[in-house]
Parts: C-alpha cells; structure tokens; sequence
C-alpha cells in the first residue's frame, strides 16, 4: 500500500512547499482540490512537480462534469510531461455547492454523468494521440495537426481515479461499473440514510470485491488497478473502525490518502507536523 495525504488549502508556492516537505518526509503522494473558481489546481501541482523528484501529485478532486474535456486533457498531460510520469486524474460529478452554483446552473445529474462520461472518453482519446474523433452528444472534436502535444509520459494516458457509489440494496450499479473501466477508484457507499465513505474494512472490501467483479466483466484486469481509501489517522475528519494499514490492505486498499480537509487556512503549523510525522507505515 503506497501512503498519500491532501493538502487541504494553500496557494501554488505553498502546495510546492508542502510537498517537497511531503517527499523528504517519505510520503508517495499529494493530492489538491479543483475547484470552479479560486487557485488553480494544475498550477500548483506544476509548482509542485518543480519542487519534486519521486511523490506522485494529483487531484481530489476534479469535478469533470465543469470541465472542457480538451483543457483537462492539456492540462493533466503538460503535468503529466514536466513531472517525469507522475500525475493521477481523480475524478468525479463534483459536489453541489456554492463554490459551484455561484457562476454555473446546475444541469441536473443525468446531465452531469453525461458530460463526465464525454470528458473522459475525448481525455482519453486525446492522450493516445491524433488522429482522434468523437461525436457525442454534448461535445464533438475533429482530428486536427495543428500544434499536437507530445504524449504525456504514461501511457495510454495518466491514470483515473473516478468516484465509485456502491448502493446497497440495488442489483445494477452504474456508478461502480463506471469506475471499474477506469484506472481506480475513489468509494462511495448510499444507504438509505445517505451517503458516506466506507469506514469499516467489512464495507470496504464489499465495494472492492463489486468493483473488481465488474472490472473482469467488462474485460479488463484486476491487476494494477488502484482502490483509494479516504482515511484518517488522527481520527478528526474521517471516523476510521481501524487505522491498521495492514487491515486496510488486506480489505483491497492500495492506497492510504490522509483526507485532512477539516484542517483551515490557520492550522498551517497543524498540517506541516502531520506532514512531517512521515505516513502511518505499518
């Protein structure tokens, strides 16, 4: 299991300097929120891809419904490039709030899985090169010569991570088969009593086991894919059964993410500590 932490705020010059601490700290990863509006998150993975040589950098996450697919595809790729290979897409409808729906009308949710499911088909055809087409139903792109990027380093293309719903009760879930195409998953679980993360091993291996099942359906490998877990070691923000990494893994996690997004713009010292401390290797 490989150890990654968000770093809940800072602008490009600090999330550089928070992982770079991260790196020298024996972390493998840091991961930024995307947002409509306020810094931007590729330019501090940019920032941050400077500042490091070994600790892959992503985002947690990207709302790919909002996004035009062909700047997510320039955006992760020039990352993708400067960074040697060390990029990760996580992906998702994104959440409604006013961070959102003060510059954009909600489309509804049929429309936004519409939209992501485009977005992410156009990213990938764009990562694999030209010439590349697509006739959808919200976007159309036409091969084109004109300024074509490199390849980004990974290939096909940098991997996704896309939020993964297991809902219980129900026979067909659309949500897990989505992400099971992907390169990982970022879990959900919907009870009646709404959604949360899996926060018990039991829950969590269920939705590993689902998604896998579904992995091999659709024709694609088990190996190699990755199951993100929103964990917590200090207990503030995720409520955790267990913070045994072995227990974690052994229930199919192949990444620990440290999801310290109670942590505010003035808890800086709080944040470099826990960075510092190094991940809760087993």
């Amino acid at each position: 299991m490989r150890f990654g932490a968000v770093l809940p705020f800072g602008d490009a010059a600090d999330v550089a300097r928070y992982a770079a601490l991260a790196e020298r700290a024996g972390w493998d990863g840091v991961f930024v929120a995307e947002g409509v509006w306020g810094v931007d998150a590729w330019v501090s993975l940019t920032a941050a891809a400077l500042a490091t040589s070994r600790i892959r950098l992503g985002t947690l996450l990207t709302p790919v419904s909002r996004v035009k697919p062909w700047d997510l595809a320039s955006r992760v790729g020039t990352v993708d490039r400067l960074s040697g290979g060390r990029t990760v897409l996580g992906a998702g409808l994104g959440a409604l709030h006013d961070g959102w729906l003060a510059f954009e009308r909600d489309e509804g949710r049929r429309t936004r899985v519409e939209l992501m499911e485009e977005c992410l088909t156009i990213y990938d055809g764009l990562m694999r090169g030209q010439p590349y087409s697509f006739d959808g139903k919200h976007y159309q792109v036409h091969p084109t010569t004109f300024m074509p990027p490199d390849p980004p380093v990974q290939r096909p293309r940098p991997p996704v991570w896309l939020v993964g719903a297991w809902v219980v009760g129900r026979d067909a879930q659309p949500s897990l088969a989505r992400a099971a195409r992907w390169d990982g998953l970022l879990p959900d679980i919907i009870r009646p009593e709404g959604r949360a993360k899996a926060t018990s091993p039991e829950d969590f291996a269920e939705v590993v086991r689902r998604t896998l099942a579904l992995r091999v359906d659709a024709g694609l490998p088990a190996d190699g894919y990755d199951v993100v877990l929103d964990a917590d070691s200090y207990g503030q923000f995720v409520q955790m059964t267990s913070t045994d990494p072995r227990v974690w893994a052994e229930a199919g996690a192949t990444w620990w993410i440290e999801s310290w997004w109670n942590l505010g713009r003035d808890q800086e010292s709080v944040l470099l500590e826990r960075l510092e401390a190094g991940p809760p290797r087993s």
